[in-house]
């Protein structure tokens, strides 16, 4: 099928998109790498009546470190650009480690930082890492902008807390604590379909090797990125051994999440699958922390 009519605009500064999404609202869709949007409205699940394209306002295409040694990411930034980064690797390293999960080459080319946040797939890997690495969200509209924390960012499915009028601008990572160590994985039937299960991990130690914070979190499960809070419960001060990782692991699997059956996989596989992929990441992530 093809799109329903619609008018389209493609401003060249963020002054100007915000002027068009405060005057359309919610009939304006903003357009980032289109990856989802463009099926949605070919299938006609989605019929605006006007799209804002992003792709010409370069100055939300970039990447910083900030002061403290965390990230700055332009709504904009390329997926393929974070794969490349050196700041990236250096700085956070689950970003890197993640990239190439991310469907393929050809998808991470054209595809946005911004707009895989913005689209809210339960499936998707940002919103997990992100929620993982604490991450926050720079929302702006015509009056000014605001910071949202992650963990206030999704409501649901598709939806998140960014209004008709706003646009996402810039996503922060704040630097990683000292003694810390992270990884991700996940199962799909094929490389680059949507996972089945993913799960990313990242965990901080003190001096003497003890779990002084943890984060595992999981995609796929649920309505969104799901943290599994009472996985996270079993390792704080406990040193690293098999079976109190496989203690959290079963925690997270049959604790902290619901999943449900789908075409793709039953709820029982589902849990089987996050209670070994849990293993495998708390396992790698404690392992990076205690060595560091």
């Amino acid at each position: 099928m093809k799109p329903a009519p619609f008018k389209y605009y493609a401003p060249t500064t963020l002054e100007a998109s915000l002027t068009l999404v405060t005057e359309h609202g919610y009939d304006a869709k903003l357009l980032a790498g289109g990856q989802s949007l463009i099926p949605t409205m070919n299938f006609r699940l989605a019929e605006p009546s006007i799209i804002v394209d992003l792709n010409c306002v370069s100055e939300l295409d970039y990447i910083r470190e900030t002061r403290s040694g965390g990230l700055n990411i332009g709504a904009m930034t390329r997926q393929r650009s974070l794969e490349r980064s050196d700041l990236v690797a250096k700085h956070s390293p689950l970003i890197y480690e993640t990239m190439p999960f991310i469907a393929h080459p050809q998808i991470r080319n054209r595809g946005t930082v911004g707009g895989s946040i913005a689209h809210a797939d339960p499936a998707a890997e940002f919103p997990a890492i992100f929620t993982a690495l604490d991450a926050k969200f720079r929302l702006q509209n015509k009056n000014g902008d605001r910071w949202v924390p992650i963990r206030d960012f999704y409501l649901g499915m598709f939806a998140t807390e960014m209004a008709d009028e706003e646009i996402l601008v810039e996503i922060e990572i704040p630097a990683m604590p000292k003694r810390s160590g992270y990884a991700f994985t996940e199962v799909a039937r094929r490389h680059g379909d949507y996972a089945i299960v993913g799960v990313a991990a990242v965990i901080s130690v003190d001096r003497k090797g003890r779990c002084q914070d943890c984060k595992l979190v999981f995609l796929s499960v649920g309505d969104g990125p799901v943290e599994a809070l009472q996985a996270a419960d079993v390792l704080k001060g406990e040193s690293f051994s098999p079976e109190v990782v496989k203690a959290a692991a079963h925690a997270a699997a049959h604790k902290d999440i619901d999943p449900g059956d789908d075409l793709h996989a039953s709820a029982a596989y589902r849990r089987h699958l996050a209670n070994n992929l849990s293993i495998q990441v708390l396992t790698t992530a404690f392992q990076r922390a205690v060595n560091k």
